[in-house]
């Protein structure tokens, strides 16, 4: 097979959604069907391929982004599964960032959730064209109409129907393919192979409607359908999947497809529809990169003739062979045992082994051509983010961005001798982990760990435990407090020192303004005529961001802040980089004691599925703990409460919700935004 030819009938996909809606036993199915895997396992159970950690055996979640390949009808299928829960957010991050296409899974009662509305986002961030597939059509209150609806409202896309449901809840009983107008059914029990059937006559209307809708759809965005339908003129089967597939890669329509991964129904046209739909490596722009010398763009297609890059994205500790780096290759070849570049680094590296993974299983490989996936033993100066290449062409790809952690936890080791234990455990699980922060806090001599939630931090002490053998008793979590600025402010920072023979001289003035939260600092240089030489402007910038470690208002770090350096003055002989780092220092404490800062508190965004019965007890609630619900939708006697609510107030949050309403209703929790603490909070944290 020529290489575009394998590029061609190749799919890099990773199945995406909030957390329960089935990615997991979804997965499990493709790869049972596709013969990568010869016995379903399930969630429940522990004995699914890609839920290996223990943790998520026992949590029955997915917390690990797990990859593995299989291959269907001639086409060579690499897959991410990847965690739906909110804290695991990071893992989604850096598969999307690698990926050509993804499966969006979403529950057929619940529809579009909130960490579907986050998934849906990073996919956008990426560009990544999607496939949905409304799972769990059997259950009680599933309704493909709705879902659809909550896709268009909550996720603004553009859905169309290629299936109908035959048959609803415990009817369910296949599919009904739009395009083809054919009916399949599935056994309950057996080898599960679907019966071909003509649409029932008491469907044909409906399916005729839909089929309608979807060719109206689809001609909307190709000319000479459009043409055709203008005309009445007869649009083919294979027209519509042609348009259909053009325009899904370019994210401009999402195919929706339905079934029942637990009962194993309508698994086999869904991977028909990502190898029908989904991009190969070939129908994605080209990787766009920075030549390290020059700094000019640069674009890397997907061909063995060019020079190979690829980019690291995920580096895990295996126990076996130790350190392994995921990779995924944009273009050329790589072999096992060659020499490559880190351009994000500049060192040379080499690249001992290369295995495919199945989970937590490995496969040797000799080479890994442009648009796979692989892993790599052997590269020790490589972390998540990392760009490598060939020496002959370095190039330098866009890394990968992470969001700040939001809950702390101070932990220190149960005895000494897991002291030394525990430096090596943390520091190897923030290399796999970009979330994950370790920090020592010199004022109580404690061992600070931030991470995205209570559920993070808490299987990162468990794996310290189980994977490493270290005990550490684990304090209250915290809440990451950020601190931010009012107004502009200037300021002066000398730093004279005079102690015989060599001193220390170093002077700036600066000039701070506010920006937005999410930028954390800016730096412009506008000094003129050398008053501060060139080889010290980068010490004052360091002094500038070492000030921002510590706000004026309670001691949290400051954020949004832009400084702007706009004049100083040397001494020739007492000059040093260490001055003017002090310097810089000084000044950006003052600036920040006159810019009126204020404190920020983390806010989630909060789902909330409860029983009717339990409405009024439930917002009560949310309301003494700060919340704003902004929302309250109702499917049938089900709530669902959308509400904004601080990170301080959710801790304990889940044993209260269970106690008001008898065990009975849950909820999801994401990130949104810091905002301003009110002055009770402020007046708390400045009295610790």
């Amino acid at each position: 097979m020529s290489s575009t030819n394998k590029l061609n009938k190749t799919r890099n996909i990773g199945f995406i959604a909030h957390i329960d809606a089935g990615k997991t036993t979804v997965t499990e199915r493709v790869l049972y069907f596709a013969g990568r895997i010869h016995k379903i396992g399930g969630v429940d159970q522990g004995t699914t391929a890609m839920d290996w950690m223990e943790q998520e055996k026992e949590r029955g979640i997915t917390i690990t982004a797990a990859a593995t390949n299989c291959s269907w009808n001639g086409y060579n299928i690499n897959v991410i599964d990847t965690p739906g829960h909110v804290d695991f957010t990071a893992e989604v991050e850096r598969s999307l960032r690698v990926l050509d296409g993804g499966v969006v899974v979403l529950d057929a009662v619940a529809g579009v959730q909130s960490q579907s509305e986050t998934v849906w986002r990073q996919a956008d961030k990426y560009q990544v064209p999607r496939i949905c597939f409304i799972n769990k059509m059997d259950k009680v209150g599933s309704d493909l109409d709705r879902v659809m609806q909550s896709i268009v409202r909550r996720l603004r896309a553009n859905p169309v129907a290629i299936q109908l449901p035959w048959g609803t809840e415990a009817a369910f009983k296949g599919v009904i393919d739009l395009i083809e107008r054919k009916a399949y059914s599935y056994p309950e029990e057996g080898e599960q192979i679907p019966t071909e059937h003509p649409v029932p006559d008491d469907m044909k209307d409906e399916v005729e409607k839909y089929r309608a809708t979807l060719v109206e759809k689809i001609s909307e965005l190709d000319d000479e359908l459009m043409l055709k339908y203008l005309e009445d003129a007869e649009i083919t089967n294979q027209e519509i999947k042609t348009a259909l597939r053009k325009a899904t890669i370019k994210n401009k329509i999402v195919p929706v497809l339905v079934g029942t991964a637990l009962k194993t129904k309508a698994i086999q046209p869904l991977i028909d529809a990502i190898n029908e739909y989904l991009p190969s490596p070939l129908d994605v722009p080209a990787i766009i990169g920075k030549e390290t010398k020059t700094g000019n763009e640069v674009e890397r297609k997907p061909s063995a003739d060019e020079a190979f890059s690829a980019l690291a994205f995920k580096a895990v500790t295996d126990p076996f062979i130790g350190r392994l780096i995921y990779f995924r290759s944009y273009s050329g070849t790589v072999k096992s045992g060659a020499m490559v570049i880190n351009s994000s680094t500049g060192k040379k590296e080499r690249i001992g082994r290369i295995v495919k993974m199945h989970a937590n299983t490995k496969a040797d490989v000799d080479v890994v051509e442009a648009g796979d996936i692989a892993a790599a033993v052997g590269l020790k100066g490589t972390s998540t983010g990392d760009t490598l290449c060939d020496d002959s062409a370095p190039v330098l790809l866009e890394s990968i961005s992470f969001p700040e952690p939001v809950v702390s936890v101070a932990i220190e080791p149960k005895t000494r001798s897991d002291q030394d234990k525990m430096s090596e455990a943390l520091i190897k699980l923030s290399d796999e982990d970009p979330t994950l922060r370790v920090s020592y806090d010199e004022e109580i001599g404690q061992t600070v760990l931030s991470g995205m939630g209570e559920l993070h931090l808490d299987i990162i002490v468990d794996r310290m435990l189980r994977e490493f053998n270290v005990e550490g008793n684990v304090g209250q979590p915290k809440v990451a407090y950020r601190e931010a600025i009012r107004v502009p402010s200037k300021a002066e920072g000398k730093f004279v020192r005079q102690s015989g023979g060599h001193g220390q001289y170093g002077h700036v003035k600066i000039e701070v303004e506010p920006l937005d939260s999410d930028k954390p600092f800016e730096f412009e240089d506008k000094i003129k005529g050398g008053n501060v030489p060139k080889q010290y402007i980068p010490a004052v910038r360091k002094g500038l961001q070492q000030a921002l470690g510590v706000g004026p208002v309670a001691g949290y770090p400051v954020v949004g802040v832009k400084a702007i350096l706009v004049d100083g003055s040397y001494h020739d002989v007492d000059s040093s980089e260490v001055a003017f780092t002090v310097a810089g220092s000084m000044a950006m404490k003052e600036a920040l004691n006159r810019a009126k800062g204020y404190l920020l508190e983390p806010v989630m965004n909060l789902e909330v599925t409860s029983p009717g019965d339990f409405l009024g007890e439930v917002v009560g609630d949310l309301g003494r703990r700060r919340a704003q619900v902004k929302n309250i939708d109702a499917i049938d006697d089900t709530q669902l409460i959308f509400a904004s609510i601080p990170l301080a107030e959710t801790f304990g949050y889940a044993n209260t919700l269970r106690s008001l309403t008898q065990g009975r209703a849950s909820f999801s929790l994401e990130f949104s935004a810091f905002e301003e603490a009110p002055k009770s909070v402020v007046e708390m944290q400045q009295a610790i």
